[in-house]
């Protein structure tokens, strides 16, 4: 939590062409804070959001990481606690554009007739060989229930 490096007006570079067309278009946005112009004036004030904001992402994220074992939505809560994190923190800003871009270039990727074509053809062939097994099973042991049911 270094207040100074929130000072720092850096712009991140543009999107290469393997990301949406739409974030192409978009305009570059500045690294740093987001606070109100008032908390920014005040040192004191303003590491106190920081802190705040910390605080608040740190428990969001610690809620995501539960319910990677608990159940519900594990990842998109992390990554919810991250962009609380981004509002106000220079590093969890470039991880969520690094994280955007990473996904967007999957979501390209996985539309690709050829791969598309490969992952069904491999999740087929797992299925068959899934139901090829189970089937080897049942055939040399059974079905045999959990609990006694008495006829």
């Amino acid at each position: 939590m270094n207040a100074e490096s929130d000072e720092r007006k850096e712009v991140a570079p543009t999107v290469a062409g393997s990301s949406a067309a739409g974030d192409e278009e978009t305009a570059e946005r500045e690294l740093g804070s987001r606070a109100p112009g008032f908390i920014r004036k005040s040192r004191l004030l303003h590491l106190g959001w920081q802190v705040g904001i910390f605080v608040v992402g740190l428990a969001v994220v610690g809620a995501g990481v539960a319910m990677l074992a608990l159940p519900g939505p594990g990842w998109l809560v992390i990554f919810g606690g991250m962009a609380i994190w981004a509002t106000e923190f220079v590093w969890a800003q470039i991880v969520l554009r690094w994280t955007r871009r990473k996904v967007t270039e999957a979501a390209q990727r996985a539309l690709d007739p050829k791969v598309r074509r490969r992952n069904i053809i491999l999740t087929t062939v797992g299925l068959v060989i899934i139901a090829v097994l189970v089937g080897i099973y049942v055939w040399k042991f059974g079905i045999v229930m959990p609990w006694k049911i008495e006829q």
